[in-house]
């Protein structure tokens, strides 16, 4: 207590002299305990027990100035029904209360019957005494105590509960800060929340679903509308409404320059209306609606949206209400652009898996079957993919009944651009055909006509047989491609043969070797991904593997040992997925 307060009180007081320091220590209390917490609840509490030791009140209140300064509302409250302290809203300058307020002195009032300014909201009350809570000249609210008896407070009383007011103005103000700054941090981690649990959803329309519900967590709106720009029409869609908590259905569109909304789009910054009646840009949508705020939801300075929201009360929101939402919005904005984004890739996904599952069908097609006709010979094809099409090739090529043409081949890369090169090299040897080319010139005349169709960084390997029935008779050329496997005289061996891969030199020319095969001989095309296909310990499949293998199950007929090939590469790697595509022509003879 300073000076001037202790002579106040003591000059205040007529009775004894250890009344009087009664007192002064009981305002040194109370100083105490408003200046103790920073819970405003907790030292309005206290003020309100300390008071009452002093001053028998049966009404006891603390106002605060709320409303941009146009009213006063109840935030402690000793005596009054809950609905009414709740509800009850005096404006400046109006009751006892308001006087108080807006002229900065208190106000005693000995027979509230007789005072005009008097408001009744509560029948039984005769005295009032209220007195404001000043700091540096400026009224934060009034400490307002009441009674059922005439001319029931005293002068005294009044300059002690004015020195009171003084202290716990102070306190109030003390208290009221800490409440925002721990209001900011509330609201601050509340939207980090928000912001990864939205950032999180790639579907739009659920994500508009939980804005609108983690909206409701930072402000308590009545009515919210979030609408998005269409580029093409030029127009803001509603996609989501919701009022009073329920989900309606809205306008379908507004235009972009269009009331408030078009306001907040056009200046790209949030519009406040305090009240929408006094505002000529408010379109009248909801009847009920006071005021109104729009935050424009931006990305890299664009306008994709607009959040909304409508109060049915005037002067609702606040700045922080703006500058919270402000937030929100630039998070949605880009979880909305991060959703779109993911929609049109998976429609394009979507897409192009329809295209390539047609892709797939078409290389089937494509792909032979295993000639019908008696050549004499027992054939087998099987090929794997590593995408959802193959850049492998196999091929049978039928020179009449005696005479078969076998080819196979690898075309550099993988997918869809390799297997439309594969389509092409199939569809060159389909046209020679005709002419019954033995190897070394088949691979010559391919060689020469996928130069002439050459792509930048496209080659094709390719290894190409014919077999003449009658005379038991095998020719084999390659170009780059595996060397093929020959079972013959009870061992399995490489046929040593080498060549350019086709398209890379147009004169390149090829050998070609010749053998005369008996029953049971075997002979094994097969591309780079059987004998490349490596375990987790990063060993190759190899070709002595492949060797061996032929060697113990040469007895199997062309299907079974293409099959066995298959299953044991597959159990070598563990069923991993495969890293290049895998092809196998077997052919065995009868």
């Amino acid at each position: 207590m300073n000076p001037t307060d202790e002579h106040i009180a003591t000059t205040a007081l007529n009775g004894p002299a250890e009344v009087s320091a009664d007192v002064l220590a009981t305002l040194a209390e109370i100083g105490e305990e408003v200046n103790a917490s920073l819970d405003l609840d907790e030292v309005l509490a206290r003020a309100a027990a300390l008071i009452k030791r002093h001053i028998d009140y049966e009404i006891f209140g603390v106002l605060l100035v709320e409303g941009n300064g146009s009213y006063l509302r109840h935030r402690f409250a000793i005596g009054y029904t809950r609905e009414l302290a709740e509800n009850l809203r005096i404006p400046m300058g109006q009751g006892i209360t308001g006087t108080a307020a807006a002229t900065g002195h208190s106000v005693r009032v000995s027979d509230t019957s007789k005072d005009p300014r008097y408001i009744n909201a509560i029948d039984s009350v005769r005295s009032e005494l209220a007195v404001p809570l000043m700091l540096q000249g400026k009224c934060l609210g009034v400490l307002d105590i009441q009674s059922r008896h005439l001319d029931y407070f005293t002068r005294d009383q009044q300059n002690i509960l004015t020195m009171v007011g003084s202290r716990l103005a102070i306190a109030i103000e003390n208290a009221r800060l800490f409440e925002k700054v721990r209001a900011q941090a509330d609201t601050l981690l509340l939207l980090s929340e928000v912001s990864r649990e939205t950032s999180a959803i790639l579907e739009v329309e659920e994500l508009l679903r939980r804005a609108a519900e983690q909206t409701k967590r930072v402000i308590d709106y009545q009515i919210l509308s979030i609408m998005l720009y269409d580029e093409e029409q030029k127009v803001f869609r509603h996609r989501v409404d919701v009022k009073h908590g329920q989900r309606v259905q809205g306008k379908l569109r507004a235009t972009a320059s269009e009331g408030i909304v078009g306001a907040a789009a056009t200046l790209k910054e949030p519009v406040l209306v305090p009240d929408v009646t006094v505002d000529p840009r408010y379109l009248m949508v909801n009847p009920e609606t006071r005021s109104e705020l729009a935050i424009p939801m931006m990305h890299k300075g664009k306008v994709i949206g607009v959040l909304d929201l409508e109060s049915p009360i005037a002067n609702y929101f606040t700045e922080d209400h703006v500058q919270t939402l402000s937030i929100l919005a630039g998070n949605l904005a880009v979880s909305l652009e991060n959703a779109r984004l993911y929609e049109q890739l998976a429609k394009e996904e979507a897409r192009l898996e329809r295209d390539l599952h047609a892709a797939k069908r078409i290389q089937g097609a494509l792909l032979r079957p295993v000639p019908s006709e008696d050549y004499g010979v027992d054939l087998a094809a099987r090929y794997l993919s590593a995408r959802e099409v193959c850049g492998d090739l196999y091929e049978f090529l039928r020179y009449g009944p005696q005479q078969l043409g076998v080819a196979l081949g690898d075309v550099s890369g993988k997918g869809t651009a390799a297997a439309l090169y594969g389509a092409v090299a199939i569809g060159i040897m389909r046209s020679l055909a005709p002419q019954k080319l033995q190897p070394a010139a088949m691979l010559k005349q391919m060689n020469q006509l996928v130069g002439e169709r050459r792509i930048e960084g496209r080659f094709m390997t390719a290894c190409f047989a014919t077999w003449q029935k009658g005379r038991q008779k095998l020719r084999v050329a390659n170009a780059g491609q595996s060397q093929p496997l020959l079972y013959k005289d009870g061992r399995c061996g490489k046929i040593e043969l080498t060549g350019f891969p086709l398209g890379i030199f147009e004169e390149a020319t090829y050998d070609e070797w010749g053998v005369t095969l008996e029953p049971g001989n075997i002979l094994v095309f097969h591309s780079d991904g059987i004998a490349e296909s490596m375990n987790g310990e990063g060993q190759f499949f190899g070709n002595t593997r492949l060797r061996e293998l032929i060697e113990r199950h040469h007895e199997l007929t062309a299907a079974e040992l293409a099959d066995t090939i298959l299953n044991e590469v597959d159990w070598f790697t563990q069923s991993a997925p495969l890293s290049d595509d895998r092809t196998l022509v077997v052919m065995k003879v009868r």
